[in-house]
């Protein structure tokens, strides 16, 4: 019998009150030395005076790969405490703890039955507070134990729970609640407990093979006197039979010898792994086995088995990455299945899965922060490129960098500052750069250096059939040309090449200034963006009013100069339309400025409501429909961003962003679709156009508004070309002009 497990090899360090820490530690320094798979870190290490959790974050500190097994008495922490403190270990190892647990003794007055009765609930305990795929607090009600709502703390990865012993309460434990049974290497009693946990396992609907079977052994080289003494080959002949005949895939070593240990790591392991795979069918411990807990979330439609094997990762409902994955930060989601592709193979073998499910919703992912919220879906397939996110330069003389999809545009300015240059590309660091360089990217630098597209000189993409194309301008130029405006329904670009600008120290301007005359301060202040040098581009947000105070009008301006003359010349006239209540302004580094992200995972529950216009001028009628719309307080977010100046440089044709006569786009944010259209609908006489990136709405005229006639016609053909079956029709889906003779059809 075998569970289809990989060998593992441990050490298990010495519970000896004779051994000090810093003796512990060499022996795990030892055991990480010689390639062993993990430490076994025992209660009651170094005779009871070290507390085991807290002796193994010593341990994770001196050790770099190292897998720590904590062992504890289940009856000497409280479950809530001890959650909470392996998880918090686990997040700082990156995922190298195991938590293990025994019975302990029976409490006066009660007997074993009782205290493995409160072992199964210290483990329910522990599981229902790293269950983070269910929102909430923690809660649970025992006999033992009681969680009234305790926050829950996520572990880095799905941590394991051995259990100990032999008796027949304990195995059926194990078989219903553990994730490894631990015993002694005796035949026998293996193929006893192997059958109580086994039948406990589907007992409880689950898999026996989701249980990996442990050994602890002793032994020494020398004279044959025994089991696990003579030579490294008489170890393999007594380990060997454990392994194929009764399904032990953990091999721990208890010994306080460091030459016995040695011998353990360097010739019995390599040894006995190839004996067992000479033993056993050709990829016997190549299978996956999901937890039947993973299984149970799984949702219909979607062919699980048949994933792809050669992703980065695949992450279900049920997986403990999913908690961090499932949403964008502007959207919750709940899809079906993640798909997590770190190469072009990856996104094929990806794009050729989500093919096969017909009517299965399909999302694509860099980073998730879009405010479309497109990145993620009910139910469906999401692709996610995060991990494509590489940066490097091509060449110095051209300013020739190649960024992957995934990577933020922090992250890019970053790499970019030492060289002297920059890619203006938003106004918010965290944004991956796949969504907004096919999209067009409106940044802090759009007036004097364009849009993002504006930089970009080729990309990689996979396209709907699953090939691999390069596009620029002597490459399939046309597909180059809808990219840049319209990528999302052409293919998942793996790479882009930009040509980067030289950009060096710039002037960065928060001013927070009276708007109670709304009207004028919003007129005033297209009027100094549209009179300035391109060197500035302005953003304004104006929040509704609160509490019966004036609107504030916020203000985030950059201007491409390090020279205070200069800045201040072209900051003084829009300090001059109203008074101040807070100024910051400071000479830095682009990448400084992008530099305003975190790396928190997105915890969105809700759904975002957005909508965008493009505006030619900030007209006093257009001024006084915000105003009443701001005033009104059905939106909580207006924001327009300056644009014009380089933007308008290039011909309308050159790209599939086409609106180029706009100098602001406008955006607002809301709680729900319709009291947003309402408000809409007053602005929305004033503008032509809209940004792709910035609008939630499904309402199919959008598609009419995000390009004109003639480049809606062209980018259809196109469609028709690169897309006929609309594989990509998550964003702004275009129809395929075939399915429309008349072209009346957007």
């Amino acid at each position: 019998m075998n569970y289809g497990h990989a060998l593992r090899f441990g050490l298990r360090l010495p519970a000896d009150a004779g051994c000090g820490p810093r003796q512990l530690v060499e022996v795990a320094g030892l055991a990480e030395q010689l390639g062993l798979d993990l430490l076994v870190v025992p209660a009651g290490t170094a005779g009871d005076d070290l507390e085991p959790s807290t002796f193994s974050a010593w341990i994770a500190g001196a050790t770099v790969s190292l897998g720590l097994v904590t062992e504890v008495d289940s009856t000497r922490l409280r479950p809530a405490m001890l959650a909470r403190a392996v998880a918090s270990l686990d997040q700082l190892t990156e995922g190298r703890v195991e938590l293990a647990l025994r019975a302990g003794p029976a409490a006066a007055g009660s007997g074993a039955a009782d205290s493995i009765a409160a072992l199964g609930e210290v483990i329910a305990v522990v599981r229902e507070l790293w269950n983070v795929l269910d929102r909430g607090l923690g809660r649970f009600t025992g006999r033992y134990h009681r969680l009234a709502g305790a926050q829950k703390a996520a572990p880095a990865h799905d941590v394991p729970i051995p259990v100990d012993g032999r008796s027949p309460d304990l195995l059926r434990l194990v078989g219903r609640q553990a994730d490894e049974w631990s015993t002694g290497p005796g035949a026998a009693a293996l193929t006893q407990g192997n059958r109580a946990v086994d039948e406990a396992a589907r007992g409880a609907g689950r898999d026996p093979r989701e249980i990996r079977r442990r050994i602890t052994i002793h032994g020494g080289f020398g004279e044959r006197t025994g089991r696990f003494t003579g030579t490294a080959a008489d170890w393999v002949n007594d380990l060997l039979p454990l392994v194929v005949d009764h399904g032990v895939g953990t091999i721990v070593l208890d010994t306080d010898e460091r030459d016995v240990a040695a011998g353990f790591a360097t010739e019995v392991a390599p040894a006995l792994r190839a004996a067992v795979d000479a033993a056993l069918p050709r990829g016997w411990s190549s299978a996956r086995v999901r937890r039947s807990a993973v299984l149970a979330r799984r949702r219909p439609g979607i062919d699980y088995e048949g994933a792809p094997s050669g992703m980065a990762e695949v992450v279900e409902p049920g997986d403990p990455a999913y908690a961090r994955l499932r949403s964008g930060y502007l959207r919750g989601g709940a899809p079906g299945i993640i798909l997590r592709a770190a190469t072009n193979e990856q996104v094929t073998q990806a794009l050729a899965f989500a093919r096969r499910h017909h009517g299965v919703a399909l999302s694509r992912r860099s980073a998730g922060h879009g405010v479309s919220g497109r990145s993620t879906n009910d139910g469906g397939i999401v692709i996610d490129v995060s991990l494509m996110n590489a940066i490097e330069v091509l060449d110095k003389r051209t300013r020739r960098v190649r960024v992957g999809p995934g990577a933020r545009w922090a992250e890019v300015a970053a790499a970019l500052e030492p060289y002297g240059w920059a890619l203006s590309s938003g106004d918010y660091g965290g944004v991956g750069v796949g969504g907004l360089a096919t999209a067009g990217g409106i940044g802090y630098l759009a007036r004097g250096h364009g849009l993002t597209i504006d930089r970009l000189r080729a990309v990689e993409m996979v396209l709907a059939d699953g090939s691999v194309v390069r596009a620029d301008d002597s490459e399939n130029p046309d597909l180059f040309w809808a990219v840049r405006g319209a990528g999302a329904n052409f293919g998942i670009v793996t790479a882009f090449e930009f040509e980067a600008d030289d950009v060096g120290a710039v002037a960065f301007a928060q001013l927070t200034q009276d708007a109670s005359d709304l009207e004028r301060y919003l007129v005033e202040w297209g009027r100094v963006v549209e009179d300035s040098p391109r060197d500035l581009t302005s953003f304004l947000i104006v929040p509704p009013p609160r509490g019966g105070r004036p609107a504030p009008a916020v203000s985030r301006t950059m201007v491409d100069s390090p020279d205070p003359e200069t800045v201040r010349a072209r900051l003084e006239p829009l300090a001059a339309i109203s008074p101040m209540y807070a100024q910051d302004i400071v000479i830095t580094s682009y990448a400084a400025v992008m530099d305003n992200a975190n790396d928190d995972p997105p915890v969105s529950l809700g759904e975002p409501v957005s909508r965008s216009g493009l505006l030619r001028h900030v007209t006093p009628q257009f001024a006084a429909a915000a105003a009443r719309v701001i005033r009104g307080g059905a939106i909580g977010w207006f924001q327009l961003r300056s644009v014009g100046g380089a933007v308008a440089d290039v011909p309308s044709d050159a790209t599939a962003y086409a609106h180029r006569d706009a100098n602001f786009s406008l955006v607002v944010m809301g709680a729900a679709d319709e009291v947003v259209d309402k408000a809409w609908a007053q602005l929305s006489p004033f503008l032509d156009g809209l940004y792709i990136s910035f609008e939630s709405s499904l309402r199919p005229e959008r598609i009419a508004e995000a390009w004109p006639p003639q480049t809606l016609s062209r980018l259809r053909q196109l469609k028709t070309v690169y897309d006929p079956e609309g594989v990509f029709g998550d964003n702004f889906a275009l129809t395929p002009s075939t399915n429309d003779p008349g072209g009346s059809n957007p």
